[in-house]
């Protein structure tokens, strides 16, 4: 396997050093717009390749330079180096290039988050318009008669959650009635003297995309339908210390995803996010600084154009820096409910934790991005062993989830003895 990771950012970072550790690949090419960013990733794991005596060639890791937004570059870098794979790491506005890229490559592509939606203008009646992924599965026969396969959505949400819930499916549940999705933390950043920052632990550009937009629900009897932003608050109590969190309707991938492979009545979204993060992103939404449209602003060299959005990411620390000032933990499950293998009623959380301090001690990440990355990972190296195959765009759903779940706790870093739980309720 000869894998082309596009992006080196927090998570593209994360991954790559999960990587070194395993030897199912012979080349790995981070490549970054920003070659530098690609060089130091690169770098730091070939020092980490050498400190911690990690198997393979340290070689096997180059940088690159590449444009995602420009699917031919992302072709002749994939025919460069020979990728059999090519690993979408960046945020999700770069989706269609990349994965269009790969298929005109020959190669198999994996993202973690899937193409945009658009904003559906929500009616009485709740109708969605273009839905997250939309534009990647309407190409899925190119990709079959291609004897490609596309794995949209294997990040942790979307992607681990989802595995979890196929698991719940195939192992736990008889009927379910609802899959629903539930994030939450105790994360927390201070700043140099020891003062509580606003710093957001993933990329504000997606996190404005996702919880701005009205999420989506999918019923059974009803399909896809959109509800309010930030509707439908609830208080989920969440394992290992985190405790309990509101958490409200956020537009999320899963619930495009779930229902295609599992039969459930109800699938939902919900993100705890904390009245401060809300507060926040109202106000962007208010003042119109979650614009992606570009504004003409005065500067020193004369006017210039910019995106709202990109200007408030800039102004905000990298996700990928900010591990070093974050003390908790992340939370990332499905809560299920229905009717057991054994014909009663069963409501069970399936879930994966991340410890800060861990991570950060393991690997150099900070638990978000590193929880995020590992997935990715796992999946390759299952396509690497033929463990999982197929053609076309497909989620993670449409694999066995055993041998994901015992790969993933396996190799078991210290102080990594529990990857994942189950817990009834």
């Amino acid at each position: 396997m000869r894998v082309l990771m596009i992006g080196a950012g927090g998570v593209g970072d994360a991954a790559a050093r999960i990587a070194a550790e395993r030897g199912f690949f012979d080349l790995w090419v981070v490549a970054d717009y920003d070659v530098a960013r690609a060089e130091r990733t690169v770098r730091e794991v070939t020092q980490r390749h050498t400190t911690h005596s990690l198997p393979g060639d340290p070689k096997r890791f180059v940088a690159a330079q590449v444009d995602a937004s420009d699917a031919s570059a992302v072709t002749a870098l994939a025919r460069e180096h020979g990728a059999t794979h090519v690993f979408n790491a960046v945020d999700p506005r770069f989706v269609l290039p990349i994965f269009e890229g790969a298929l005109a490559a020959g190669a198999d592509y994996l993202d973690m988050a899937m193409s945009l939606s658009r904003r559906h203008p929500t009616d009485p009646h709740g109708t969605v318009g273009v839905k997250l992924g939309d534009e990647q599965f309407a190409q899925a026969e190119q990709w079959e008669a291609a004897g490609r396969l596309a794995l949209v959505g294997i990040g942790v949400e979307p992607g681990l959650s989802d595995v979890l819930a196929r698991y719940a499916s195939d192992h736990l549940f008889s009927e379910i009635d609802e899959l629903g999705t539930r994030d939450g933390a105790n994360l927390v950043v201070h700043d140099a003297d020891g003062n509580e920052i606003f710093a957001p632990s993933f990329s504000i550009w997606t996190t404005i995309e996702e919880c701005l937009n009205p999420p989506v629900v999918w019923e059974k009897d009803r399909g896809w339908f959109t509800t309010e932003p930030f509707s439908e608050p609830e208080v989920f109590d969440f394992p290992e210390g985190i405790g309990p969190v509101e958490c409200v309707n956020v537009e999320h991938e899963e619930v495009l995803l779930m229902p295609r492979w599992i039969d459930a009545r109800r699938v939902t979204f919900k993100y705890g996010l904390g009245d401060e993060f809300i507060g926040v992103l109202k106000t962007l939404n208010t003042l119109g600084l979650d614009r992606t449209e570009k504004v003409r602003v005065p500067s020193s060299a004369g006017p210039v154009e910019v995106s709202p959005r990109d200007v408030v990411a800039a102004c905000l620390p990298d996700p990928a820096t900010i591990g070093p000032q974050m003390t908790g933990k992340t939370c990332a499950g499905v809560f299920v409910t229905g009717t057991g293998t054994d014909g009663r009623p069963r409501r069970t959380y399936l879930y994966h934790v991340v410890d800060n301090e861990w991570s950060m001690a393991t690997y150099g990440a900070q638990c978000v991005v590193w929880q995020t990355a590992v997935n990715p990972v796992v999946a390759l190296e299952l396509l690497a062993r033929g463990t999982w195959s197929g053609s076309g765009v497909l989620g993670p759903e449409a694999f066995d989830a055993e041998p994901f779940l015992e790969l993933l706790a396996a190799p078991k870093p210290a102080g990594y003895e529990s990857p994942w739980g189950v817990e009834d309720r």
